[in-house]
């Protein structure tokens, strides 16, 4: 028998989130953390991916810009992070809900990210050394998370 994988379709529109608790533990403590500095310090460097510079040559067109949109972009990825808060211990969500799921992880990814500086150079290579340190735990989230986000992709385009 195949082992589960994190996101399964079930064929009828729904997915079965197939967590173990300390993946559940995870997102559950990340999850508040990220929603406190988004709605806290919206201007904080560590979100800087989750609100790219629209208009880099321009920046009075660029402050334009992120004042029509930047509290609507806010408003949307707390609305997502409440609702995973919300399901962290479901075991089957609806299409909405493993949306919300999908953008909220990309977000904690986008902005572990920024604090790892992250770059496309960057191989990952495990330094058995330093295998506590928070750098170290929190570069083994982000691999989590973007292998976790990989799986609700997948799921999510096999029911389309």
């Amino acid at each position: 028998m195949a082992p589960l994988r994190p996101v399964e379709p079930s064929g009828d529109g729904t997915y079965s989130l197939n967590l173990r608790e300390d993946e559940r533990a995870l997102i559950a403590t990340i999850v508040p953390d990220l929603r406190s500095v988004l709605a806290d310090n919206p201007g904080d460097e560590m979100l800087t991916r989750l609100f790219p510079t629209a208009r880099p040559d321009d920046p009075d067109a660029e402050a334009e810009y992120q004042e029509m949109v930047r509290d609507e972009l806010v408003s949307k990825r707390l609305d997502r992070l409440d609702m995973v808060a919300e399901l962290a211990e479901a075991t089957v969500l609806d299409q909405e809900q493993l949306a919300a799921w999908m953008g909220a992880v990309n977000d904690i990814r986008l902005v572990l990210g920024t604090r790892l500086a992250v770059s496309e150079e960057d191989d990952f290579e495990s330094d058995e050394d330093e295998a506590d340190t928070p750098e170290s735990v929190a570069r083994s989230a982000y691999w989590y998370l973007g292998w976790l986000l990989e799986h609700m992709v997948e799921a999510s385009a096999s029911e389309l």
